[in-house]
């Protein structure tokens, strides 16, 4: 067998295997036989880049080249369905479509499922686009993002239509959900309100690679085009299962009301066993004929409805308020409650989020509030039912003015709704969680590591910042809790590794209010140690792209702490990585000296980041908006209008992707 012909079969085999997987749920092989097999596709495909298939397994996993969405004109519109929340609207809307069809019809009742919409497209078996709602006119086009899911079939198989669309929904399970927020939670980044919020944010997401990560996965359930097989709706989404996309196995034919009845009352309770999140049940004439004579109305189809559940809430007592403090010193006041069952889990706790919750309610200790998930994964507290409370009632709520780790007087800056501990240096959790972020995967990635071992560490005096954890020794920590001496060495060695991280990733693993991962890229981009950043002043660090006073204002407050400089002191002995490699700083050429270059667009060759580093190679400077210093824009397709009329306006030259690389003579 050729390489060629070996690239075809384990491409054919790779997508029979994932369909099975992903859509089936009935492997045939294991998951070490799948990835060594993914694995040999690859090797193969590097070494013969003239056989690239845009539709190949391996794309599953998503490249890290960033891109903006191009807007895509949907061929036939997105409309969206009336929604209704009582039984009497679903009559009513029973009721007239008997009257306008005047004759006997089915209906198909299906799950609404709480995902963000798609519409994919294929030509002779191929995926060739994937589309956002957006507007319902026109979307973003999100194919290479869509691509990562592996529950939405590359190629199908069987009697497809040459050409047609399928529309569905993108979502996140609730498993995905729950670890995506654990890990967000640990970083103390802002959680994920629901599944549906994070599959949109994950969606459009400009790194295909972080799409792949979150383990989307996608429901079908309209099909469109001039060849569609079959004269019903349900008859073709039974067709569209055999070609190989998931259909919801839970769709059923209703051919009466009260059937309908039946459909909504079993799944008002069932849908809380679902790994996904429902939100409703959809409604729609089965026949497509009698889709066409019913029509639609300017923003919804007539023969098609959306009945959505009423949220689930409960009503239980609250016992206490408790308070949390994260690596940041922010106060998070959380509400410990009666234990109630709730959208099948057991809540005992909700968060208040800050002081105005709190004031806006007038909580009192002991009073009966309801409690809501809907379609919310985490609790809150929605509500408080006065007319319960009695003489017995406890103390009114009011958020605590001292910390309650270090006894530190809270202060809360001016327009934060936080209140935060002032105390960076020696509170513990503040300690904990900036070590917990020294060695997260994106900071240090220091292997062995976890929130555990480093309260473990701290508790018994190993550590006391980031710095002391270049001081360990395998004896030191081999026979302490749950540590052998196997665990013991890998620690060190990856304490070891972390010296060799770039400079870029140390500054964000120093834990700078404000600096992530991406302004922290910026500054090392601009700044080539760390001698420079903590020297640069207040206008020098505003006058980089990206940074605005507050970042320059808190980059300044941690420059000024003594106890940061002591740490940088002792990573810097360490061996630890506080300046970028003479490799980083290669100057290729002077040809972009002194111009101001703003990037915009799509580009084919290159993405937006590699395009910077270009630009600073070659002597130039990037800048963010257009303004009469820009020496010119570097345009590639779907340009922004605004910044397209401003450059007209202030006579701009726009420079396109072959000019610019011809410019810098690559």
């Amino acid at each position: 067998m050729t390489d060629a012909e070996r690239i075809l079969y384990l491409r054919r085999e790779l997508h029979r295997h994932n369909h099975n997987y992903y859509v089936l749920n009935n492997p045939e092989i294991s998951d070490k036989e799948f990835d060594d097999m993914m694995h040999e596709l690859q090797d193969l495909e590097l070494f013969h880049p003239e056989l690239d298939d845009p539709n190949s397994p391996t794309r599953r996993v998503g490249s890290d080249i960033s891109k903006e969405f191009a807007q895509v004109a949907h061929r036939y519109p997105m409309l969206s369905l009336g929604n209704t929340y009582s039984e009497a609207d679903v009559r009513e809307f029973y009721e007239r479509v008997r009257k306008l069809l005047n004759e006997d019809f089915e209906v198909c009742c299906e799950l609404k499922f709480d995902g963000t919409s798609i519409s994919l497209v294929y030509e002779d078996g191929k995926l060739v686009r994937a589309v956002t709602r957006g507007d319902g006119e026109k979307g973003d086009d999100v194919t290479q993002n869509v691509k990562t899911i592996r529950s939405i079939p590359l190629m199908l198989h069987g009697d497809y239509p040459r050409s047609f669309e399928i529309r569905g929904e993108i979502l996140m399970p609730w498993e995905s959900f729950e670890t995506l927020n654990k890990e967000r939670e640990a970083r103390e980044e802002p959680l994920f309100a629901n599944p549906r919020n994070a599959a949109s944010g994950t969606l459009k997401s400009q790194n295909p690679a972080v799409v792949a990560s979150r383990k989307l996965d996608a429901y079908l359930y309209y099909l469109l085009g001039e060849d569609i097989p079959g004269e019903s709706h349900y008859e073709n989404m039974q067709q569209a299962a055999s070609w190989g996309f998931r259909i919801s196995e839970h769709m059923k034919l209703a051919r009466s009301f009260n059937e309908i009845l039946d459909y909504i009352a079993y799944w008002d309770t069932e849908r809380k066993n679902l790994p996904v999140a429902t939100d409703g049940i959809v409604l729609k004439v089965n026949n497509l004929k009698q889709q066409q004579r019913l029509g639609y109305t300017a923003k919804s189809p007539r023969w098609a409805i959306a009945y959505k559940f009423q949220a689930e809430r409960a009503l239980t007592r609250l016992n206490r308020v408790t308070y949390q403090v994260g690596r940041t010193g922010a106060v998070t006041p959380v509400a410990n409650l009666e234990p109630v069952q709730l959208s099948g889990t057991v809540v005992k706790r909700a968060s208040l989020h800050n002081a105005d919750i709190i004031e806006g309610f007038d909580l009192h200790i002991g009073d009966m509030v309801y409690v809501e998930k809907g379609g919310e994964i985490i609790p809150k507290i929605t509500g408080v039912d006065t007319g319960s409370r009695s003489f017995m009632l406890g103390d009114k709520v009011r958020f605590i003015t001292h910390c309650p780790e270090c006894g530190s007087k809270l202060v809360r800056y001016e327009g934060e709704a936080a209140y935060y501990c002032p105390n960076e240096t020696t509170c513990p959790p503040q300690i904990k969680g900036r070590i917990e972020h020294f060695i997260s995967r994106k900071a240090m990635a220091i292997d062995g590591l976890g929130p555990e071992t480093v309260d473990l560490f701290y508790r018994i005096g190993l550590i006391k910042d980031c710095a002391d954890l270049y001081t360990l020794q395998a004896r030191d920590i081999a026979g302490l809790e749950r540590m052998g001496e196997k665990s013991a060495v890998n620690i060190i060695h990856g304490i070891a590794d972390s010296r060799q991280v770039p400079f870029e990733r140390v500054l964000f693993a120093l834990g700078i209010r404000f600096v992530g991962a991406t302004v922290a890229k910026v500054l090392a981009s601009h700044f080539k140690s760390i001698d420079e950043l903590k020297d640069a002043t207040l206008t020098q660090l505003m006058e980089v792209n990206e940074i605005g006073e507050k970042i320059a204002q808190s980059i300044r407050e941690y420059f000024s702490n003594e106890t940061n400089l002591d740490i940088i002191e002792r990573l810097r002995k360490a061996g630890v990585q506080l300046e970028r490699e003479e490799k980083d700083e290669e100057q290729l050429s002077d040809s972009l000296s002194g111009l101001s270059i703003v990037i915009s667009g799509v580009f084919a060759h290159h993405s937006r980041d590699e395009y910077k580093h270009m630009i600073e190679q070659h002597g130039g400077k990037n800048v963010g908006s257009v303004s009469a210093k820009t020496s010119f824009i570097l345009a590639g397709e779907n340009m922004g209008p605004a910044k397209l009329e401003k450059a007209a306006k202030l006579g701009v030259k726009i420079v396109s992707e072959e000019e610019f690389l011809h410019m810098i003579g690559s």
